[in-house]
């Protein structure tokens, strides 16, 4: 799918590694060599403007600076970015728009810090944004959510050799139509949205898995993208839950093979309790 706007923003594709091996001691004093995530900060910089520095694993930069402008609300379309280009030799990424961003100064002053793993803050005028917010009538069966669990589980991720990561994410019901992973669960979440924005992908119909925890950021940002069904494998916070309840959006939380909670949206679930004790196989039958 195409963007919307035509004017498609021209984007770098700066490449680097995921991951970094080092040496350590084992329990029995043997040394070994082990793989872990790649940390390194990446500075935005909004028309010549430093606009935030974030921490990323860096496998989708240009993704990241796309979806967080897009769950912070500064720019009105895609349309109006006309490059982003990252550059790891200064670790900066210089975001060039059609026409500057009015009042950025204003917007970007109140700041809430949140719990955020790489990022921590969210600009206030979002966070006023989401009685707002109106969500598409996704409906998820319990056999889908456990086919998608599966397709997770059997895919290859820098978790599995390296550790430390999270990873998001975007499904049409079972069919899983992108993946991205980072040190923090936000910036994971900002690529898939990123993503969207970039080729017109709607939220309705689609699924958002994490396996972070569920934070009222993470529902925000999930009710920003149109995603009306959210599941993790972690847990979920308080004002997370609140904020679904208000929005009407189903949150699956502790999801691990045949095991689920659903802490919200009961009325999306079309549940089949007979499933639960089956293996993956005899589930997707």
């Amino acid at each position: 799918m195409n963007a919307p706007d035509s004017r498609r923003p021209l984007l770098s594709s700066a490449s680097t590694r995921f991951t970094h091996r080092a040496a350590v001691f084992d329990e029995f004093g043997h040394e070994r060599q082990v793989e872990m995530p790649a940390e390194r900060d990446l500075t935005l910089y909004l028309d010549k403007r430093e606009l935030v520095t974030l921490m990323t694993m860096g496998a989708h930069p240009e993704l990241l600076a796309l979806g967080y402008l897009r769950n912070q609300r500064l720019v009105p379309d895609v349309g109006h970015i006309a490059s982003i280009q990252v550059d790891w030799d200064v670790n900066a990424c210089a975001i060039t728009t059609r026409g500057g961003v009015p009042d950025l100064e204003a917007r970007t002053a109140r700041r809430i810090v949140t719990t955020g793993c790489g990022q921590g803050t969210v600009f206030g005028s979002v966070m006023d944004e989401v009685e707002s917010l109106r969500l598409p009538a996704t409906r998820l069966s319990q056999a889908a959510l456990y086919t998608l669990l599966d397709v997770i589980r059997r895919h290859e991720t820098v978790y599995k050799s390296a550790g430390s990561v999270h990873g998001c994410a975007l499904f049409h019901q079972e069919q899983m139509l992108i993946f991205t992973e980072d040190v923090g669960r936000h910036n994971a979440l900002d690529a898939i949205a990123g993503w969207m924005w970039l080729e017109g992908v709607e939220g309705e119909g689609k699924i958002l898995y994490t396996t972070g925890r569920l934070t009222s950021e993470m529902v925000i940002k999930a009710a920003q993208m149109g995603v009306a069904v959210v599941i993790s494998r972690s847990g979920i916070t308080e004002m997370g839950h609140r904020l679904a309840e208000r929005l009407g959006m189903a949150l699956f939380a502790r999801c691990t093979n045949r095991h689920f909670l659903l802490y919200s949206g009961r009325e999306r679930f079309d549940a089949q309790p007979e499933l639960a004790g089956t293996p993956p196989a005899e589930a997707r039958a």
